[in-house]
């Protein structure tokens, strides 16, 4: 079954074409023409006979080299079938479109990504009558973007770089400073990224994480992933009084964040948090989470 970490990792290329470019160039470094147009094709290549064929995602771009499709496959694990399907996509394509095909795969797994750049020969044994050869978009050649303006440099890619990254050592650093870069585009198109994002983590400790940054920024809360997280405060709210359950939330939130980033917090620190019902000093202590060395320089030290 398709799952939602499949989807958003082809799917941010259908909603920025842009950055599927800048991938082959500067991760990649093949020599991609620069795209004067894109737009998006049918993804799906069943011919008459009923046998499905149906790629993940489809572009075409036009330069002023050519006409180029490229066909975008999600893969989390391997899958000795592609071996056999990726060939069919690009010939298909050839013949029914005469546009040159490339094949991207994206993985957020190191060891699928040096299967699916393995080179597919097919044909006589040592000399094949056809060789493809896929590039790979995956942990060990997306950049880790950790820092904030880099990230407001190229946020589609800093997406990337969370989605493929979210299972790393870094991923708090990366989830960080994307969250911040967020904040410096269109609130609808980041919408579409948050949720992006939140489908790909796997970590439950680095989603939770996401989904605790996520929800000081204001225009997330129009956004239906935002409505559970807000549905379940109001739960919360509900059983302990509406004040003390927002306090109680925040409480928890700075903790978690806390957690996550591998910061010891001793008792007193913890009774402090978990008794203030000062939403304003809560709201502080969790921007402070984020970047604390220690428990302590939630209250102003180090700050």
């Amino acid at each position: 079954m398709v799952g939602s970490s499949h989807e958003a990792l082809h799917r941010i290329f259908q909603k920025d074409p842009a950055l599927l470019t800048r991938a082959l160039q500067h991760v990649l470094r093949v020599p991609f023409p620069e795209p004067r147009d894109f737009a998006a094709m049918n993804v799906d290549l069943t011919e008459i006979e009923p046998v499905e064929r149906r790629v993940d995602t489809l572009l075409r771009a036009e330069t002023d080299e050519g006409v180029y499709l490229l066909v975008v496959e999600s893969q989390g694990k391997p899958d000795e079938r592609k071996r056999g399907s990726w060939p069919y996509y690009l010939s298909y394509l050839h013949e029914k479109y005469r546009c040159e095909p490339v094949l991207i795969v994206i993985t957020q797994n190191s060891a699928t990504a040096r299967w699916a750049a393995e080179p597919i020969h097919l044909g006589v044994r040592g000399c094949p009558s056809l060789t493809v050869r896929p590039f790979v978009l995956g942990p060990d050649n997306v950049p880790v973007i950790i820092d904030e303006r880099e990230a407001e440099r190229d946020v589609p890619l800093a997406v990337l770089s969370a989605m493929t990254h979210g299972k790393g050592p870094k991923a708090a650093a990366i989830l960080e400073s994307l969250a911040a870069a967020l904040r410096t585009i269109d609130a609808d198109t980041a919408a579409v990224f948050v949720q992006f994002i939140d489908s790909c983590l796997a970590d439950p400790q680095a989603q939770q994480m996401w989904r605790d940054l996520m929800t000081a920024i204001q225009y997330f809360w129009r956004h239906p992933l935002a409505e559970q997280v807000r549905e379940e405060g109001r739960e919360e709210g509900r059983e302990e009084g509406r004040e003390q359950g927002r306090a109680s939330e925040r409480a928890q939130m700075i903790l978690r964040t806390l957690r996550y980033r591998q910061i010891d917090v001793p008792d007193s620190v913890r009774e402090r948090i978990l008794t203030s019902t000062d939403m304003d000093e809560l709201e502080t202590w969790l921007d402070r989470s984020l970047q604390a060395a220690d428990a302590a320089d939630l209250f102003g030290e180090g700050f």
